[in-house]
Parts: structure tokens; C-alpha cells; sequence
């Protein structure tokens, strides 16, 4: 059983912001100065975190949730969430800004087509990974780990967000594996 401590925790947890907020700073940084190495380093480190966390709560974390007792789930759900609030928000803005300022620099948003297609293909998928994550991933988990907080949860809303939830998550990490074909096509030259 829950002890009533843990039950009444914050579901904001303000010192994350300020990680976010740093690592926001840092990426304006690095674009008001013009380093490239440091644009680059931190584009590829922010979308690795973003594929990565992305893919392992959907193809490891979210089946192995399905399968756990109801207070096993709850206990996990309300300790990750909070850690997630800020994060995911943060690496999918800076993956995606210093991505299209990396693009800008090295002369790919000039492409004609063909080879454009894959600039605008990189951008679409992005756009759409940052509004599922931040319209519609984002909310529902604050939504269930706000219903979990409750004595009595319902469990009856919080599968119906969940079930629409699977599908967001399956094509974002569909999403994030086209990404990494696009950029490896970056990387080999368009």
C-alpha cells in the first residue's frame, strides 16, 4: 500500500525545469556563437536522447507496464513522469532547432529537388514528433499520473486514454526510426 506521503508528492518537480532551461541556454548559446562542432554536438546528442528515450519507454518500458500488477505500474508511472516533464520537451525543441539551424549552415535548405525531399521529409517528421510529443504524449501522461495520485483511481479512463496513447507511441517510434534513415542519408551525402 501507498504510504500518504508518497501519495500527495508533486507531480512538477521544479529543479527539472532548471536542467531544461540550462540545456535550452546552451543550445541559443551555440547558435548566437556559430560553432558548428558545438551545433553538431549538440543536435546529435539531444536526438539521441529523444530516439532513445523515445523508443526504450515504447518498445521496452511500455510492454513490460502492460503486464505488471495495477501497484507496480502506479508506483513506476509516478516516480517516471515527473523525471519526463521537462525532459522530453527540452531534447525534442533542441533536436529540432539546432536541425534546422545545422541545415541553414550547411547549405541543405538550398538543395533543389530531388534532394530536397529529404530536408523537407527530416522537418515533417519532426514537426509531427514534437506536436504528438508535446500535444498529445505529454498531456496524457500527466493526465494518468494525476488519476494514479488518487486514492481511487479509474481505471475504466485510465485505460481509454491508454489505448489511444499505444498508437501515438507505435508511430512515434516509427517516426524516430525514419528519422535515423534520414540522417544517415545526411550523414552519407544526398
Amino acid at each position: 500500500m501507498t504510504s500518504a506521503a508518497a501519495t500527495t508528492e508533486s507531480l512538477i518537480r521544479w529543479q527539472y525545469l532548471w536542467y531544461a532551461l540550462a540545456a535550452i541556454a546552451v543550445m541559443i548559446a551555440a547558435i548566437a556563437i556559430g560553432n558548428l562542432w558545438l551545433l553538431n554536438f549538440i543536435h546529435v546528442f539531444s536526438s539521441l536522447l529523444w530516439t532513445g528515450v523515445d523508443l526504450f519507454m515504447g518498445f521496452m518500458l511500455g510492454p513490460i507496464l502492460r503486464r505488471v500488477d495495477f501497484p507496480a505500474r502506479r508506483e513506476i508511472v509516478r516516480r517516471l513522469t515527473p523525471r519526463t516533464l521537462f525532459l522530453m520537451p527540452a531534447v525534442s525543441i533542441i533536436s529540432g532547432t539546432t536541425g534546422w539551424f545545422l541545415a541553414v549552415k550547411l547549405g541543405y535548405t538550398a538543395l533543389d529537388w530531388p534532394a530536397f525531399g529529404w530536408v523537407a521529409a527530416a522537418l515533417g517528421l519532426v514537426v509531427l514528433m514534437t506536436i504528438q510529443g508535446l500535444g498529445i504524449l505529454m498531456p496524457v501522461n500527466v493526465l494518468v499520473c494525476l488519476e494514479l495520485q488518487k486514492l481511487e483511481p479509474d481505471l475504466s479512463k485510465i485505460g481509454a486514454w491508454m489505448r489511444r496513447y499505444f498508437y501515438v507511441v507505435a508511430m512515434q517510434g516509427t517516426m524516430q526510426v525514419l528519422i535515423i534513415v534520414i540522417m544517415t542519408r545526411f550523414r552519407m551525402g544526398i
